[in-house]
């Protein structure tokens, strides 16, 4: 893992294999690491650029930040990497809403999308008074508030004890300054529903069977809205379907990649 200076704030970034870029886009509170058990499954797909978000893992956290900032970031990312060529994005929950932002931002830039385990609309007023309140209490109690409360709903039922122990870990270690800085931004995000019908890159979706956060239904609106989609649904998982089910995510995405 390599620390690149972009728009002011350090991201940390792995990158592995040559060829297509492949950018990973991690969800909230995670980081790069959701996506370990997928990249040895996608090392010949091309090239697996793995950035922590700002806040996150082993990148710097700002007090404030917006959808935009995350997807600038991702495009500064890819200019101090040389990388010139439009990128596959794959986002996984507010990585998809990151997705979306940059899609509108750096349209240029996006070869295809695959949007996972996301949804399109924006938060409800309830929903995004919650997620303030939630800002105000990680900054005064830390991560955990969101670890606890997130864990038993990012998996589907069969998933193991110790995986999920080890997420609410990892999760509880992230910078409350970063999370509460997220938890805003999500609370402001665009409603990207009415813009669907713009999107002409290749578009996958992805969404575990047994999602609670971002059910099925709502992907299925998310396929229908976006001319010429594929929607692909993983049996056995939940929110975190590239570590709930590694090897049908991957493959989903290579045989989608396979076809661009």
């Amino acid at each position: 893992m390599h620390t690149y200076h972009v728009n002011g704030v350090r991201l940390a970034c792995e990158v592995q294999g040559d060829g297509r870029p492949i950018l990973y886009v991690h969800g909230f509170p995670l980081s790069g690491r959701m996506w370990h058990p997928i990249l040895p499954l996608m090392s010949d797909a091309g090239k697996l650029i793995v950035p922590d978000l700002r806040g996150f893992g082993a990148s710097e956290a700002t007090a404030d930040a917006e959808m935009a900032d995350y997807a600038d970031d991702l495009a500064a990312l890819l200019a101090a990497l040389g990388e010139k060529r439009p990128a596959v994005v794959v986002g996984l929950s507010m990585g998809g809403y990151i997705a979306f932002e940059f899609h509108r931002r750096h349209r240029g830039s996006v070869a295809a999308l695959v949007l996972a385990d996301t949804r399109a609309e924006g938060d409800t007023a309830e929903s995004a008074k919650a997620r303030l309140e939630s800002a105000e209490k990680v900054l005064k109690e830390g991560s955990r508030i969101v670890s606890d409360a997130m864990v038993e709903k990012l998996f589907a039922p069969a998933a193991a004890a110790r995986t999920k122990e080890e997420w609410r870990t990892i999760m509880a270690e992230a910078s409350p300054i970063g999370v509460a800085a997220a938890l805003r931004a999500m609370s402001r995000r665009t409603d990207f529903r009415p813009l669907l019908a713009d999107i002409r890159v290749p578009t996958q979706i992805v969404v575990g069977a047994a999602d609670s956060i971002t059910p099925v239904v709502g992907s299925r609106r998310m396929h229908e809205a976006i001319p010429g989609s594929r929607l692909e649904i993983i049996p056995d998982a939940g929110h975190m379907t590239p570590v709930e089910q590694p090897q049908a995510f991957a493959r989903a995405v290579r045989e989608f990649i396979g076809a661009l």
